[in-house]
């Protein structure tokens, strides 16, 4: 049968757990917002309309279909599987791209049960915290997708060891608006620290408070600053306090304008047991900051050692405050990590980038499974 054009823009549908800030909902939030509305009709279904985000998606989504689930082993569960289908079915959705394992493990066999052509699913972390069923669950749920998004090329290669086929994996890195981010001259004393991640176990906080007392030995007035919320701040508030720092700490919760913070300091560190890809980083190169993070999963693909910042072995506490100490004994080292890393994020992580991405993988998957001929993208080939 030959191919016909098919009509503009495409239904497509893109799943999101809720709206309340994170990595993740950023990165989706502005896929969704910054899709070519002649090419894309771009429809959101969630768990849930709740959260700080919601107005911006309200505002660009042709539609937002909200399907609440109180536990994946509840009879409930297969209403509202049913009641997605219908939501696709009704808007012709031709492809649906999920966003992290819940999603996946909900949406995607949803989506496959009521026939849509196109399922692509996501991959934005390694299986930290994951219980074992979650990943053994999630793992099912990639046999109902054609293609599988990693933010980085290391959560690709975990997925290669969780026996996904190569081909069926593809690899769209994180985007940001670098606009956002206006580059300051450092200052000749480098002593505000800014760290940018929720207060969670694994994220690092634990070791830039053990790492505190070295730097305040050498520089009493270097301050702390730590943005993000999270389950973990008494537990840390508690840990500063027995390390005798607790009055060189700041913990500002979640905080919208992060690229305004990020303005305020001199270095950002990032020493996590483990990133699939650094968002916090991203941001605060572009800010034009010297960075310092562990040695780990997708850093290794933002952070260059000694070129676009310095890194160090996770939890090794004496080896973070060595590296700072670095760069805040030595401003001329700074500020040309930070240029460098500066120009290499702004170069290679542009959301531009991002969304030409998604939008050549989506021609792609449409073109092989759908009989008719896809709108051509507005972005030239990678």
């Amino acid at each position: 049968m030959g191919t016909v054009p098919i009509a503009r823009p495409l239904p497509i549908a893109i799943a999101i757990q809720s709206f309340h800030p994170g990595g993740t909902e950023r990165q989706m939030i502005e896929l969704v917002r910054r899709l070519d509305p002649t090419s894309w009709q771009v429809h959101v279904a969630c768990f849930s309309t709740d959260g700080a985000w919601f107005p911006q998606v309200e505002s660009a989504a042709a539609s937002i279909g909200a399907f609440p689930l109180r536990g994946f082993a509840r009879t409930d569960t297969l209403r509202q599987a049913r009641r997605f289908g219908a939501w696709c079915r009704e808007r012709s959705i031709t492809l649906v791209h999920t966003s992290d394992l819940y999603t996946n493990i909900f949406f995607l066999p949803s989506a496959a049960a009521a026939g849509v052509p196109v399922r692509l699913g996501s991959r934005r972390e390694f299986a930290a915290g994951k219980s074992r069923a979650q990943v053994v669950v999630q793992r099912a749920s990639y046999a109902c997708a054609h293609r599988v998004v990693a933010n980085a090329h290391a959560v690709a290669e975990r997925l290669v060891r969780e026996r996904l086929a190569a081909d069926r994996i593809a690899v769209v890195p994180n985007g940001l608006d670098g606009s956002r981010f206006i580059a300051r001259d450092l200052p000749p004393a480098l002593r505000q620290v800014a760290m940018v991640a929720n207060l969670r176990p694994g994220k690092g906080q634990d070791v830039l408070i053990d790492a505190a007392p070295a730097i305040l030995q050498r520089y009493p007035d270097a301050r702390f600053t730590l943005i993000g919320g999270g389950t973990e701040r008494p537990v840390l508030e508690a840990r500063a306090r027995e390390r005798g720092v607790a009055h060189a700490f700041q913990l500002e919760g979640h905080v919208e304008d992060v690229a305004r913070r990020l303005g305020e300091a001199d270095l950002c560190v990032l020493p996590s047991d483990s990133e699939a890809f650094p968002n916090a980083l991203l941001e605060a190169m572009a800010a034009g900051l010297p960075v310092v993070a562990s040695r780990v999963g997708g850093v290794l693909e933002v952070v260059q050692h000694e070129r676009t910042g310095l890194l160090v072995p996770p939890r090794d506490p004496h080896a973070l405050a060595t590296e700072m100490l670095r760069l805040m004994s030595d401003p001329q080292l700074a500020r040309g990590i930070a240029a460098a890393g500066r120009e290499f994020v702004l170069r290679r992580f542009s959301f531009d980038r991002m969304v030409s991405a998604f939008e050549h993988l989506y021609l792609d998957e449409v073109a092989r499974r759908v009989p008719v001929r896809p709108v051509e993208s507005r972005y030239a080939p990678l």
